[in-house]
Protein backbone atom coordinates (compact mmCIF):
# COMPACT_ATOMS: atom_id res chain seq x y z
CA UNK A 1 0.00 0.00 0.00
CA UNK A 2 1.07 3.61 -0.59
CA UNK A 3 2.14 5.96 2.08
CA UNK A 4 -0.11 8.65 2.41
CA UNK A 5 1.29 11.84 1.42
CA UNK A 6 -0.39 13.91 4.14
CA UNK A 7 -1.12 13.23 7.39
CA UNK A 8 -4.78 12.25 7.96
CA UNK A 9 -7.33 12.82 10.19
CA UNK A 10 -9.89 10.78 11.67
CA UNK A 11 -13.50 10.69 13.38
CA UNK A 12 -14.93 8.16 15.22
CA UNK A 13 -18.74 8.37 15.89
CA UNK A 14 -20.30 5.56 18.26
CA UNK A 15 -23.06 5.92 20.99
CA UNK A 16 -21.07 3.40 22.79
CA UNK A 17 -18.25 3.88 24.13
CA UNK A 18 -16.54 0.35 24.00
CA UNK A 19 -17.25 0.95 20.25
CA UNK A 20 -15.93 4.07 19.72
CA UNK A 21 -12.66 2.91 21.61
CA UNK A 22 -12.02 -0.31 19.69
CA UNK A 23 -12.06 1.66 16.37
CA UNK A 24 -9.36 4.66 17.92
CA UNK A 25 -7.18 1.40 19.00
CA UNK A 26 -7.27 0.50 15.73
CA UNK A 27 -6.69 3.85 14.13
CA UNK A 28 -4.04 4.30 16.47
CA UNK A 29 -1.45 1.63 14.97
CA UNK A 30 -1.61 3.54 11.81
CA UNK A 31 1.15 5.60 10.60
CA UNK A 32 -0.92 7.68 8.45
CA UNK A 33 -3.47 8.71 10.97
CA UNK A 34 -2.26 11.60 12.99
CA UNK A 35 -5.54 12.77 14.26
CA UNK A 36 -8.71 10.78 15.67
CA UNK A 37 -11.53 12.48 16.91
CA UNK A 38 -14.72 11.28 18.68
CA UNK A 39 -17.97 11.95 19.11
CA UNK A 40 -21.16 9.90 21.34
CA UNK A 41 -24.00 11.35 19.25
CA UNK A 42 -25.37 12.60 15.90
CA UNK A 43 -25.05 16.15 16.83
CA UNK A 44 -21.60 15.96 18.05
CA UNK A 45 -20.62 14.67 15.00
CA UNK A 46 -22.34 17.50 12.39
CA UNK A 47 -20.40 19.95 14.28
CA UNK A 48 -17.03 18.33 14.38
CA UNK A 49 -17.59 17.28 10.69
CA UNK A 50 -18.27 20.88 10.47
CA UNK A 51 -15.47 22.25 12.11
CA UNK A 52 -12.68 20.05 12.19
CA UNK A 53 -12.99 18.40 8.77
CA UNK A 54 -11.71 15.69 8.86
CA UNK A 55 -10.53 13.10 6.01
CA UNK A 56 -12.33 10.07 7.29
CA UNK A 57 -15.46 9.35 9.53
CA UNK A 58 -16.16 5.76 10.92
CA UNK A 59 -20.18 6.20 11.20
CA UNK A 60 -22.47 4.35 13.17
CA UNK A 61 -25.98 3.92 11.80
CA UNK A 62 -28.21 3.47 14.74
CA UNK A 63 -27.83 6.35 17.82
CA UNK A 64 -30.35 8.27 19.57
CA UNK A 65 -31.57 11.14 17.91
CA UNK A 66 -29.91 12.16 14.96
CA UNK A 67 -28.65 8.77 13.09
CA UNK A 68 -25.77 7.97 11.06
CA UNK A 69 -28.06 9.25 7.69
CA UNK A 70 -29.45 11.99 9.49
CA UNK A 71 -25.54 13.48 9.89
CA UNK A 72 -25.02 12.98 6.27
CA UNK A 73 -28.43 14.68 5.54
CA UNK A 74 -27.34 17.71 7.65
CA UNK A 75 -23.90 18.34 6.40
CA UNK A 76 -24.49 17.40 2.84
CA UNK A 77 -23.51 14.25 1.23
CA UNK A 78 -20.86 16.33 -0.93
CA UNK A 79 -19.76 18.22 2.62
CA UNK A 80 -18.99 14.56 4.06
CA UNK A 81 -15.33 12.85 4.12
CA UNK A 82 -15.26 9.59 3.28
CA UNK A 83 -17.42 7.70 5.20
CA UNK A 84 -17.48 4.07 6.52
CA UNK A 85 -20.58 2.75 8.50
CA UNK A 86 -20.29 1.08 11.42
CA UNK A 87 -22.88 -1.39 12.61
CA UNK A 88 -24.33 -4.55 13.69
CA UNK A 89 -27.42 -4.29 11.43
CA UNK A 90 -26.89 -5.46 7.31
CA UNK A 91 -30.13 -3.80 6.08
CA UNK A 92 -28.81 -0.80 5.73
CA UNK A 93 -26.54 -1.50 2.74
CA UNK A 94 -28.47 0.08 0.14
CA UNK A 95 -28.07 3.61 1.78
CA UNK A 96 -25.17 3.00 2.31
CA UNK A 97 -24.39 2.81 -1.16
CA UNK A 98 -26.56 5.13 -2.44
CA UNK A 99 -24.71 7.91 -0.23
CA UNK A 100 -21.39 6.33 -1.31
CA UNK A 101 -19.99 4.84 1.62
CA UNK A 102 -16.77 3.40 1.05
CA UNK A 103 -17.20 0.64 3.02
CA UNK A 104 -19.77 -1.22 5.45
CA UNK A 105 -18.46 -3.17 8.53
CA UNK A 106 -20.27 -5.55 10.70
CA UNK A 107 -20.05 -5.60 13.94
CA UNK A 108 -18.25 -7.58 15.07
CA UNK A 109 -15.29 -7.29 12.92
CA UNK A 110 -11.63 -8.65 12.67
CA UNK A 111 -8.63 -5.92 13.10
CA UNK A 112 -7.80 -8.04 9.55
CA UNK A 113 -11.51 -6.72 8.03
CA UNK A 114 -10.83 -3.57 9.46
CA UNK A 115 -7.59 -3.08 7.64
CA UNK A 116 -8.66 -3.84 4.63
CA UNK A 117 -11.29 -1.28 5.04
CA UNK A 118 -8.88 1.38 5.69
CA UNK A 119 -6.97 0.26 2.50
CA UNK A 120 -9.82 1.13 0.33
CA UNK A 121 -10.16 3.96 2.44
CA UNK A 122 -7.05 5.38 1.30
CA UNK A 123 -7.64 4.51 -2.18
CA UNK A 124 -10.81 6.58 -2.19
CA UNK A 125 -8.39 9.41 -0.82
CA UNK A 126 -6.86 9.13 -3.84
CA UNK A 127 -2.65 8.05 -2.85
CA UNK A 128 -3.81 4.28 -3.52
CA UNK A 129 -3.56 1.95 -6.48
CA UNK A 130 -7.23 2.19 -7.64
CA UNK A 131 -7.77 6.04 -6.69
CA UNK A 132 -11.12 6.93 -6.58
CA UNK A 133 -12.63 4.78 -9.38
CA UNK A 134 -15.81 3.93 -9.90
CA UNK A 135 -17.38 0.45 -8.46
CA UNK A 136 -13.68 -0.53 -7.33
CA UNK A 137 -13.55 2.06 -4.39
CA UNK A 138 -16.38 0.31 -2.54
CA UNK A 139 -15.98 -2.67 -0.92
CA UNK A 140 -16.74 -6.47 -2.14
CA UNK A 141 -18.75 -7.35 1.05
CA UNK A 142 -20.43 -3.96 0.72
CA UNK A 143 -21.24 -4.64 -2.96
CA UNK A 144 -22.34 -8.10 -2.06
CA UNK A 145 -24.54 -7.13 0.06
CA UNK A 146 -26.29 -4.31 -1.98
CA UNK A 147 -26.67 -6.93 -4.57
CA UNK A 148 -28.59 -9.19 -2.27
CA UNK A 149 -30.72 -6.60 -0.75
CA UNK A 150 -32.11 -5.22 -3.97
CA UNK A 151 -34.08 -8.43 -4.57
CA UNK A 152 -36.85 -9.20 -2.10
CA UNK A 153 -36.57 -12.34 -0.07
CA UNK A 154 -33.03 -12.96 -0.88
CA UNK A 155 -31.31 -12.06 2.34
CA UNK A 156 -33.99 -12.99 4.83
CA UNK A 157 -34.52 -9.97 7.92
CA UNK A 158 -36.90 -12.81 9.40
CA UNK A 159 -38.49 -16.05 8.82
CA UNK A 160 -42.20 -16.92 9.11
CA UNK A 161 -42.96 -19.90 10.95
CA UNK A 162 -46.30 -21.58 10.64
CA UNK A 163 -47.91 -23.46 13.26
CA UNK A 164 -51.82 -23.98 12.68
CA UNK A 165 -53.72 -21.18 11.53
CA UNK A 166 -50.75 -18.49 12.82
CA UNK A 167 -48.07 -17.45 11.40
CA UNK A 168 -44.83 -16.08 13.39
CA UNK A 169 -42.49 -13.92 11.83
CA UNK A 170 -38.90 -14.61 13.94
CA UNK A 171 -36.41 -11.68 13.34
CA UNK A 172 -33.38 -13.00 12.17
CA UNK A 173 -31.22 -10.53 14.33
CA UNK A 174 -33.08 -12.42 17.00
CA UNK A 175 -32.00 -16.20 15.93
CA UNK A 176 -29.29 -17.43 18.14
CA UNK A 177 -28.87 -21.00 15.99
CA UNK A 178 -30.32 -23.45 13.91
CA UNK A 179 -30.16 -27.40 14.12
CA UNK A 180 -31.12 -29.80 11.67
CA UNK A 181 -34.37 -31.22 12.58
CA UNK A 182 -34.55 -34.25 10.16
CA UNK A 183 -36.09 -32.62 7.28
CA UNK A 184 -36.55 -29.49 8.43
CA UNK A 185 -34.72 -27.34 10.94
CA UNK A 186 -35.74 -25.90 14.13
CA UNK A 187 -34.87 -22.39 15.24
CA UNK A 188 -33.19 -21.21 18.71
CA UNK A 189 -34.80 -17.64 19.62
CA UNK A 190 -34.77 -15.53 22.61
CA UNK A 191 -35.19 -19.15 24.38
CA UNK A 192 -37.77 -20.03 22.23
CA UNK A 193 -37.72 -23.34 19.38
CA UNK A 194 -39.06 -22.99 16.18
CA UNK A 195 -39.94 -26.04 13.87
CA UNK A 196 -39.02 -24.56 10.20
CA UNK A 197 -40.38 -26.80 7.38
CA UNK A 198 -37.40 -26.57 5.26
CA UNK A 199 -34.12 -28.51 5.28
CA UNK A 200 -31.05 -26.51 7.03
CA UNK A 201 -28.92 -26.27 3.26
CA UNK A 202 -31.77 -24.28 2.19
CA UNK A 203 -31.79 -21.90 5.22
CA UNK A 204 -28.53 -21.25 5.45
CA UNK A 205 -28.70 -19.94 1.36
CA UNK A 206 -30.98 -17.24 2.81
CA UNK A 207 -29.36 -16.67 6.08
CA UNK A 208 -27.23 -13.39 6.33
CA UNK A 209 -23.31 -14.72 5.52
CA UNK A 210 -21.83 -12.02 7.44
CA UNK A 211 -23.75 -12.82 10.53
CA UNK A 212 -24.41 -16.86 10.18
CA UNK A 213 -22.00 -19.41 9.98
CA UNK A 214 -22.20 -23.22 9.75
CA UNK A 215 -20.28 -25.07 12.45
CA UNK A 216 -21.19 -28.43 11.86
CA UNK A 217 -23.43 -30.57 9.14
CA UNK A 218 -26.37 -29.81 11.54
CA UNK A 219 -25.68 -26.66 13.35
CA UNK A 220 -25.52 -23.01 12.00
CA UNK A 221 -25.33 -20.39 14.57
CA UNK A 222 -25.10 -15.94 14.51
CA UNK A 223 -22.18 -15.11 15.68
CA UNK A 224 -23.13 -12.49 17.62
CA UNK A 225 -24.67 -15.27 19.99
CA UNK A 226 -20.96 -16.60 20.34
CA UNK A 227 -19.67 -16.12 23.66
CA UNK A 228 -16.74 -18.44 23.02
CA UNK A 229 -14.67 -21.26 21.41
CA UNK A 230 -13.20 -23.82 23.22
CA UNK A 231 -10.46 -25.94 21.79
CA UNK A 232 -10.90 -29.58 21.77
CA UNK A 233 -9.22 -33.01 20.50
CA UNK A 234 -8.05 -33.25 17.23
CA UNK A 235 -8.92 -29.57 15.99
CA UNK A 236 -12.42 -29.40 17.16
CA UNK A 237 -14.05 -26.54 19.54
CA UNK A 238 -16.74 -26.57 21.31
CA UNK A 239 -18.64 -23.21 20.69
CA UNK A 240 -20.21 -21.41 24.00
CA UNK A 241 -23.46 -19.03 23.10
CA UNK A 242 -24.38 -16.25 25.53
CA UNK A 243 -27.70 -18.34 26.16
CA UNK A 244 -25.53 -21.32 27.74
CA UNK A 245 -26.10 -23.42 25.08
CA UNK A 246 -22.68 -25.73 23.92
CA UNK A 247 -22.49 -26.94 20.61
CA UNK A 248 -19.93 -29.06 18.53
CA UNK A 249 -17.64 -27.20 15.77
CA UNK A 250 -16.67 -30.24 13.40
CA UNK A 251 -12.60 -29.28 11.94
CA UNK A 252 -14.75 -29.62 8.03
CA UNK A 253 -16.31 -26.35 9.12
CA UNK A 254 -13.56 -24.62 10.86
CA UNK A 255 -12.00 -22.90 8.01
CA UNK A 256 -15.77 -20.82 7.24
CA UNK A 257 -15.68 -19.51 10.76
CA UNK A 258 -12.30 -18.28 10.95
CA UNK A 259 -12.99 -16.83 7.51
CA UNK A 260 -16.09 -14.54 8.81
CA UNK A 261 -13.74 -13.52 12.30
CA UNK A 262 -11.16 -13.37 9.79
CA UNK A 263 -8.33 -14.69 11.83
CA UNK A 264 -7.49 -17.87 12.88
CA UNK A 265 -8.44 -20.10 15.94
Amino acid sequence: MASQSRPLRALVVDDEAPARRRICDLLAKDADIATTLSAENGLAAIAMIQDARPDIVFLDVQMPGVDGFGVIDAVGPENMPVTVFVTAYDRFAIQAFEVEAVDYLLKPFSDRRFDRTMERVKERLGDGPSGSDGANAFGPELLKLVAKRARPGEIWDWIAVKSRDTTRLVMTEDIDWVEAAGVYVTVHSKGDAFLYRAGLAAVASRLDPFRFVRIHRSHIVNVRSIECLERRSHGEFEVMLKTGTRLMMSRTYRGEVEAILGQTL
